[in-house]
């Protein structure tokens, strides 16, 4: 309750300092007032007298604490209520074409090109907060995982289930992947549409060429950010399927059509990345969530409830008790 109070005027807090000399004033002037009788016994004084002289203190006690409630008043304390409102006022949609073709289980980056992409995809999913966002899996063929939602936890968990499987036709069908990505959006209402496109390889099957799904892009105004992942030179990828399932690995040459890629996210008013490990992964899906930044309005309403008041009763409470029985309980001794 108390880490809830704010003071206004702190500076009345100094004035607290007039009660050590207060307290010093009256133990020095009570010894000075106080007269000395020597008699020969005091036998007749002790059933009374004593403990009323001790009680007439609790005047000046109250007139203490009185005074120091009377400043704390004057400090003003008070609660403060903040609520927030937050109001998203230029959302942005955006679709992750995943490429999902067994090239890319090739171990240059840790521990295999689509788990590391798992890995940062989940981090820039969690920084949007506000944006509606969808995934789009392609390899030979396309089709949506998930379609754009701002329930975060469905994408992420549609995310961690993306995995290499032999159901979607083999191949890199970069054109199909755009277009279904581009078939997501269209419809949008957003004031900004995105589709990261990302892949390993080279346009090699689908019936969609990818300059036509560039041409869709245009049309609806999406952005298209295009990016390479895989090292340059080699890379050890899968070259053959063992009897029990397995991989069998081999050193591959790593070929992405950085020319289309390029061409791709030229015409859409995008940007092309190429990704040779981990950290360069994860700097480029910093720098497109840097660069699609979501305009958002927050709004905070402060309601303040005084709390000066109470006090301030009291203290009126202390110096009238103190002033009735100055003048009646204590009139012989004060």
């Amino acid at each position: 309750m108390l880490e809830q109070i704010e003071f206004l005027n702190k500076q009345w807090f100094w004035l607290l300092l007039i009660i050590p000399v207060a307290m010093l004033w009256y133990i020095f002037t009570n010894r000075r007032q106080t007269a000395e009788l020597k008699i020969s016994s005091t036998t007749g004084f002790k059933a009374g007298t004593a403990k009323w002289t001790i009680l007439r203190h609790a005047l000046f006690v109250f007139r203490l604490l009185a005074l120091g409630l009377l400043i704390t008043a004057l400090a003003r304390p008070r609660t403060v209520d903040v609520s927030t409102r937050t109001k998203t006022t230029r959302g942005i949609d955006i679709v992750m074409a995943i490429d999902v073709s067994a090239s890319m289980l090739a171990k240059d980056l840790l521990p295999n090109r689509l788990e590391a992409l798992k890995e940062v995809a989940s981090d820039f999913i969690d920084g949007r907060p506000n944006d509606r966002i969808g995934l789009v899996e392609y390899a030979g063929e396309s089709f949506t995982k998930t379609p754009i939602t701002s329930d975060k936890s469905i994408v992420l968990r549609s995310l961690r289930d993306i995995k290499y499987n032999t159901i979607i036709e083999g191949g890199t069908a970069i054109g199909m992947g755009l277009a279904t990505a581009v078939n997501r959006l269209k419809d949008s209402r957003a004031k900004s549409k995105v589709i990261i496109l990302l892949t390993d390889g080279v346009n090699n099957s689908g019936f969609i060429d990818p300059k036509i799904a560039s041409e869709l892009a245009i049309e609806y105004g999406i952005k298209t950010y295009t990016i390479g992942i895989g090292t340059n030179g080699t890379a050890l990828s899968p070259i053959a399927i063992n009897p029990n399932g397995s991989f069998q690995y081999g050193r591959q040459q790593v070929e992405i059509d950085e020319e289309l890629l390029k061409e791709i996210a030229d015409v859409t008013g995008g940007k092309y990345f190429r990704a040779t490990d981990n950290k360069k992964l994860a700097e480029i899906y910093n720098e497109i969530n840097k660069l699609e930044k979501t305009e958002i309005e927050e709004r905070k309403y402060y309601n303040y409830e005084e709390k000066y008041r109470p006090l301030v009763l009291i203290a009126a409470l202390l110096l009238l008790l103190e002033y009735l029985l100055k003048n009646t309980l204590f009139r012989s001794f004060v």
